[in-house]
This record gives C-alpha cells, structure tokens and sequence, in this order.
C-alpha cells in the first residue's frame, strides 16, 4: 500500500496534541491498513523511526433527532505511533502533500 494511500489525516484533538509531546501521534487510516504498513508509511513521508503502532477499530455511529436518523459516520480505523529518538513530527504535512498530488 502506498504512503499516501495509508494515512488518511491526522487525528487532531486535544488529546492528540498533548500526546505530541511524549512523541506520541494519531492518524486515521485506511481501514485495510496493518501496523507494517503504517510504519512504512511514516518512514517514507515524515523520515522518523517508529517504536510502536497500535490500531483502533471503530464502530460506526448514528446520531438521532426525535427518533429519525440524521447522521451515519462509517466505521473508521485509527493509529497511534510513537517515534523512536525523541524526535517530532509535522503533521500537517500529510495533507499538504496529498493536495499537490
């Protein structure tokens, strides 16, 4: 699987962001993505070693207004990477790059 193809966007939240600090950083990812993958990616596009990836499933969710469905989000798959040698990563970068493309 290509590295742009892998890694969808990333996670930003406030948990995420404090995370960055312990260089720890979510992604969303293709759903058929395995953790090699994910590794691969984050070596080609941000040039970092990878310690650990871990993936989450998650379900997918409706929201309901008086008992009629207003919003279906598809189940998703998210990773969680932390980096080897204490460096840091630009995670807009993956956005930007897919736009040229």
């Amino acid at each position: 699987m290509k590295a742009f193809n892998t890694i969808i966007k990333p996670v930003v939240t406030e948990k995420s962001t404090a995370q960055g600090a312990k260089h720890k950083y979510a992604f969303w990812v293709n759903r058929k993505a395995t953790k090699i993958d994910v590794k691969n990616s984050i070596k080609e596009i941000y040039d970092a070693d990878v310690a650990t990836v871990h993936m989450i499933n998650t379900a997918p969710k409706t929201r309901q207004m008086k008992r009629m469905i207003v919003d279906k989000k598809p189940p998703m798959k998210k990773a969680l990477v932390t980096l080897k040698g204490g460096k840091k990563l630009d995670v807009t970068k993956v956005g930007k790059e897919t736009a040229k493309k």
